[in-house]
This record gives C-alpha cells, sequence and structure tokens, in this order.
C-alpha cells in the first residue's frame, strides 16, 4: 500500500542535510519509497498536513521504564544517595509493575515523537516474573519500538559495591538469562549496570557472550565525580580507563552519561568507535553535570540522546531533550556550540547510529517509515520564519502524528492504540504499590 504525506516541511535528516520546504513523503509497505518537493507522484492516497514539519521518528538510546513508579523521590541526593534511597524500593518491581510501568513511560515517549526506545533494565528482584517480556508487551500494544536490555548488577555492599546485597545476581545465572533472552529477542542488548554495581568478571564475561551472539554492548558510565572517586579508590584507575582494560571500548559499545570525560577519554571514544547516549535532563536534575558534547561531536564520537529514567528526570519527553541538548551545550560551549538542526540530528540519526541500526535515523528511501509529524499553527510557532528551528527551540510539545513503520502511534495528539486515561489509571493503581 502507498501514502502521500504532503504539504508539510520535510526534514529528510541525510547526509547532505536535505530539507523539502514545500515537500512529501511517499510511504509503501512500512519504509520511506521517496521524498521531495515540488510536484507530487500521482494515483496514491494523499494525506494533506497543512504545512506541518515532518522529521524522522525521535530514537531514545537510554531509558529505565520501571522507573516511573518512583518519580520526585530523594529530591535533593546525589547519584550515589539517590540510589540508595531507590534500590530498597525497587526491589518489589515485579512484572504486573513492570508492564504498568513500561505502558505509561512508552506512552509518554509516544506522545514526544519517539519511535524506538532501548530500555536499560538491570533490577531482577528475585521472583520477579518475565520483566523483559511485560514491557515488551506493553510496547506491542502501543506499536512503538521497543530494544530489550539484559541488564545485570552483582556487586553488592558486602563486596565493595553499591547496590544491596538482596538485589545482586549471580554471575553465572545472569550470562544463562541472558543467553536465554538473546534467542527469544535477536535484537536484545547485553548490559551490564556500572562500575559500582558490576564485577570485573561479570563485565568480561558479558562482552565475551555478546560478541560470541552478535550483540551489542550498553553500561552507564562517568556519569559523576563519585564514580570517578570510587574507581580511583577501588580499580586504580579513572572510569574509561576501566572500561578500556576490560575490553570494552569498542564500536559495539556505547555507554550512558559520559558527563566526566577529558580530552584523552574523548579521543578514544573516537579511535575506538565507542558511543554515547547523553541525558541532559537526568544530569542536571541530579546535579552531576554536563557532558562535552560539542568535543565528542568534533572527535567523531557518536551520539544520542536519552531520556533516562523517570526518576531522575520525571517526564518521559525526548523532544524536551532535543532542547535541553542545545541549551546546555550552549551553556558549556558559547551559542555556537551546537545548532537547532544538531541537536535534532542528535536526537533522530545520531541516536539510529549509537543503537547501530540503519533503517532508523532519516527519511532516506528504504528506511523504515518512523515520522513524527509537528503541527505549525499552534501559539508557540507564531512568528518564526524557520519552522525547523522554530519547533526545537519552543519545546517540548506534543507531536500531532507519531506513524512506526508506516503504522500510526499517534494521532491528533492522542495514542491510536491505547486510552492515555486508562494508561494513567492503571499507572497510579501500580504506582501505590510503593508509596511506602
Amino acid at each position: 500500500m502507498k501514502r502521500l504525506l504532503a504539504n508539510a516541511h520535510v526534514v529528510v535528516m541525510d547526509d547532505a542535510g536535505t530539507e523539502h520546504e514545500s515537500g512529501w513523503v511517499l510511504v509503501e509497505d512500512g519504509v520511506v519509497a521517496a521524498t521531495g518537493g515540488g510536484a507530487e507522484p500521482e494515483l496514491v492516497e494523499r494525506d494533506d498536513l497543512g504545512g506541518a514539519v515532518v522529521t524522522p521518528g525521535l530514537v531514545n538510546t537510554h531509558h529505565h521504564l520501571y522507573q516511573t513508579l518512583t518519580r520526585a523521590r530523594a529530591q535533593e541526593a546525589d547519584l550515589f544517595s539517590w540510589l540508595k534511597a531507590l534500590y530498597p524500593v525497587w526491589a518489589h518491581v515485579d512484572a504486573e509493575a513492570e508492564y504498568a510501568a513500561a505502558r505509561t513511560g512508552l506512552a509518554e515517549l509516544a506522545l514526544s515523537g519517539c519511535s524506538t526506545v532501548f530500555d536499560h533494565h538491570y533490577v531482577f528482584p528475585r521472583g520477579g516474573g518475565d520483566l523483559v517480556e511485560a514491557e515488551m508487551a506493553a510496547a506491542r500494544e502501543l506499536g512503538i519500538r521497543l530494544v530489550p536490555s539484559r541488564g545485570s548488577m552483582d556487586l553488592g555492599e558486602s563486596e565493595g559495591g553499591l547496590p544491596p546485597d538482596s538485589l545482586v545476581e549471580d554471575p553465572d545465572e545472569v550470562l544463562a538469562e541472558t543467553e536465554r533472552l538473546a534467542a527469544r529477542y535477536p535484537e536484545l542488548v547485553v548490559a551490564p549496570c556500572s562500575p559500582f554495581s558490576v564485577s570485573g568478571r561479570l563485565m568480561r564475561e558479558s562482552a565475551e557472550l555478546a560478541r560470541r551472539l552478535g550483540l551489542v554492548l550498553h553500561t552507564h558510565l562517568a556519569e559523576t565525580v563519585g564514580e570517578e572517586a570510587y574507581c580511583l579508590e577501588l580499580y586504580g584507575c579513572r572510569p574509561v580507563e576501566y572500561l578500556e582494560q576490560l575490553g570494552w571500548l569498542d564500536s559495539d559499545v556505547w555507554c550512558a552519561h559520559c558527563v566526566h570525560l577529558d580530552a584523552a577519554d574523548i579521543a578514544r571514544f573516537g579511535e575506538t568507535g565507542t558511543g554515547v547516549a547523553h541525558c541532559p535532563t537526568s544530569n542536571l536534575r541530579l546535579g552531576a553535570g554536563v557532558a562535552p558534547v560539542r568535543p565528542m561531536l568534533d572527535a567523531g564520537v557518536r551520539v544520542g540522546l536519552g531520556v533516562d529514567g523517570s526518576a531522575s528526570n520525571e517526564r518521559g519527553d525526548l523532544f524536551l531533550e532535543v532542547k535541553q541538548a542545545l541549551l546546555v551545550a550552549r551553556g558549556r560551549g558559547g551559542p555556537e556550540a551546537i545548532t537547532a538542526r544538531d541537536a535534532l540530528r542528535i536526537g533522530t540519526r545520531g541516536g539510529a547510529s549509537v543503537l547501530k541500526r540503519d533503517d532508523l535515523g532519516s527519511l532516506e528511501p528504504g528506511k523504515s517509515a518512523d515520522l513524527a509529524i509537528w503541527r505549525t499553527d499552534g501559539l508557540e510557532l507564531g512568528g518564526a520564519d524557520d519552522p525547523v528551528a522554530g519547533l526545537v527551540l519552543s519545546g517540548p510539545h506534543r507531536v500531532n502524528r507519531l506513524i512506526v513503520a508506516g503504522e500510526d502511534v499517534v494521532r491528533d495528539g492522542e495514542l491510536v492504540r491505547a486510552d492515555e486515561r486508562e494508561i494513567a489509571r492503571e499507572h497510579r493503581r501500580a504506582a501505590a504499590r510503593f508509596a511506602g
């Protein structure tokens, strides 16, 4: 089936930076068949978008969906204090709660124009049920693309780690479970949590497993100065040096945050092809600092955006992160640090590159038909002579329409396949279990 989405400002996000001011997108069988401006293809179903801006669907490269259950906790804490306050609460997550949390988080993301979500799930309480399938079921229901992971923690407090011993797992069990899940979900990411919650043995063997199975790797890294002090005390080196010792600096790896990288670290990331999930709002909320995104881009580092968990962000809005990325880069490096289009590229094509997905991130022919359609007739865009810059600078926005693999997920600002109010009611019930 062919469908023509016409009368729009189309941001293709290709290498040339192509935009069609009076443009159209031709979709066929779930992929982009063509884009253009001016004369339109004939004899196809035409959908007039009324001058909207069309971008690729946003790509979220770091999230923790279960954390929608515990928002606005430990409000003035740094990362380590925040984690210690929340670990005991997260120890009660089960499949029922995970499903409710994932529906809420994914619905928020879809309404912000996000079509693809990577979820870093690393909390697996004993007897909690199949948490990965719970969130995959929520994604299938809503129609959003979810890239799952098997995270892990095996370094408890008694061995110098941060999480309580009751919440860590046996490394052999983690590896066996990861391999079982990989057979079920071929897109699975192998994702040990962090240097302060995972042993060197599990980090190394997770990398070996991932490479044997052809999977990619993810972890948290260099988020705070406290983490750097921890690595120096325990391992005698800084976080990036430690990761390199474990064989983790490579093109099949990306790391979340990377706030505290020096010039040598950035150069190593660029040389090895290691990617970064930039999470500006979460880093600001926890007082962690601002990642050096402009130097990373200049060094050729793959950089995408992440919302991070809703317990350290409180919103699942990826378009807000596009604007935040612009603002914090300029706060760090001046008004010319990155442009509005740079920020949008990080949130779309940059994210696809970080996830190693060459089928996403742009509206080039043959790519998945993931389109975010943004109205331009609202109050906030009045007077903007550049609709793309106006969209980024005036964000966040609720997307008018979101199409994932050619199928409508959001239309007229509402979820197509689910009732937003019903999701919110079920989520409140699930969150009430954690209120104490």
